[in-house]
Order: structure tokens, then C-alpha cells, then sequence
């Protein structure tokens, strides 16, 4: 693929991050008022043009706007997001929860599903391994107009109800990182196409430890990507302490 221009991937950051907001397709017009851009909404639509030309935003059938496409995420990812700094009162009430139940992993663990759930507003999954699930915010789901679709949400819940399956799709992950993103094909099912799991593992020398959040593929993960990081840290803190 060729790469895209510098306007190019400005114009791609902007469609993203205000399909991630809006959960609409962004408009050439609505861009350039918004963000008081200084070209023209027929430049904002030619550019748009050759993104979709590049595969990294798609246009709607029922509308004029663009929405990204999962290569166009990627390249947000990789290169074009800013992570937020997650706020320090935060830390300390995410660590003071987990901590007082160190010793006590069904409850440690209970709590980190918990607090996944109500820290991202996502449906969040916690698994041992050896066919232990835990989830938490089912009910989230319902803001999201994705899962509006029913095949989109049942889908979604049998993954909690099949371990196999969750395994099998977490074990698709091969990218030597920490915190691992799949979404839309990469989840093997059709009626998963507009989602995104987030997940991360912390092995020990007992069993791993797997944790993360499904939800729509327009994710805030400026906001996720942060919460990951410090609970797997802190995860991992607690092991240590817990010996």
C-alpha cells in the first residue's frame, strides 16, 4: 500500500477518533467546520478519496460520510493515537480495590472484572485457563448501538459461555506485545465483524492469567490502552507480593 500523505493520515485521525465519539459516519463538510480545517470540504472529499482508495476508510451505503476501516484502526494505533494519561486518583482507587484482596484470588479476581467493566463501560472477561470465566458489564453492551444487532450481541455472549471458543480467539493473538488488539475478521465469526476484543496475559508459575474487554470496533483506546498497562502492572505487583 502506498503510504498516506501527511494530510492524508491528519484527515485519517480526525474521521477515527469522531466515528469513535459519534458511533456516525464523518462528513467532508461536518470535518471542516468542526475542526476549522483550512482546505475546503471538496479537498477534505478528494483526500477522502484516496483513503478509501488506500483501504484505511470505507464510505456507508446510507450515508455521505467515511468510517474507518480495520486496516485504517491499525495504522491509528501504530502511529496516529495519543494515549491519555490516566488520572492519578484513579490509580490510587484501582490499586487500594485489588490490593486488599490480594491474598483471596477469586476475589481479586472478581474485583479485576469489576473494575475493567466499570473503567471502560465494555463488556470485560477474566480467564484462568483452565475453563474459568468471570465477566462482568453484560449490560454495557446495550450503549453501544453495534450491538443494537442481535446476532451482534448473542455472538458476543457466547463467547462468556464457551471458554473454547474465547480461548481459541485469544490464542490467534501472535504480535509480541503486551497488550493485544483483534478485531472484526480477526475474531472468525461474521457476526463479530463490528467488534473489538482487547486482552492481556500475565503468566506465573502457576497458570495463566488472561483479562480484557469486548466491545465495539470504534473503542476509546486512548482510554483503554492506559487502564491495561497500569492493571497489568499492577497485576503483576500483586503476584509478587502474594508469594
Amino acid at each position: 500500500m502506498e503510504q498516506p500523505t501527511s494530510r492524508q493520515t491528519d484527515l485519517l485521525k480526525i474521521v477515527i477518533e469522531d466515528y469513535i465519539n459519534s458511533a456516525k459516519p464523518v462528513g467532508s463538510v461536518e470535518m471542516v467546520k468542526k475542526h476549522g480545517l483550512k482546505v475546503s470540504a471538496a479537498t477534505v472529499r478528494n483526500e477522502m478519496v484516496k483513503l478509501i482508495e488506500k483501504g484505511l476508510v470505507a464510505k456507508t451505503h446510507s450515508s455521505s460520510g467515511r468510517v474507518p476501516t480495520p486496516l485504517g484502526l491499525r495504522l491509528y494505533l501504530d502511529s496516529l493515537m495519543e494515549e491519555e494519561v490516566m488520572p492519578v486518583l484513579t490509580e490510587v482507587a484501582v490499586k487500594q480495590r485489588l490490593w486488599a484482596d490480594r491474598f483471596e484470588t477469586e476475589k481479586l479476581l472478581g474485583k479485576l472484572a469489576l473494575t475493567l467493566s466499570e473503567n471502560t463501560g465494555y463488556l470485560s472477561f477474566v480467564s484462568t485457563g483452565d475453563e474459568y470465566v468471570l465477566h462482568s458489564g453484560a449490560v454495557n453492551v446495550l450503549n453501544h448501538p453495534e450491538f443494537f444487532d442481535i446476532e451482534v450481541t448473542r455472538a458476543v455472549l457466547n463467547l462468556l459461555d464457551h471458554e473454547d471458543i474465547l480461548g481459541g480467539i485469544l490464542n490467534k493473538a501472535t504480535a509480541d506485545r503486551e497488550i493485544h488488539i483483534l478485531m472484526g475478521e480477526e475474531l472468525g465469526n461474521p457476526n463479530l465483524l463490528p467488534v473489538c476484543l482487547v486482552f492481556t496475559e500475565v503468566a506465573d508459575s502457576k497458570k495463566p492469567l488472561r483479562f480484557g474487554v469486548i466491545g465495539p470496533r470504534r473503542m476509546v483506546y486512548k482510554k483503554v490502552l492506559p487502564l491495561f498497562k497500569f492493571l497489568r502492572s499492577l497485576i503483576v505487583e500483586i503476584g509478587k507480593s502474594s508469594k
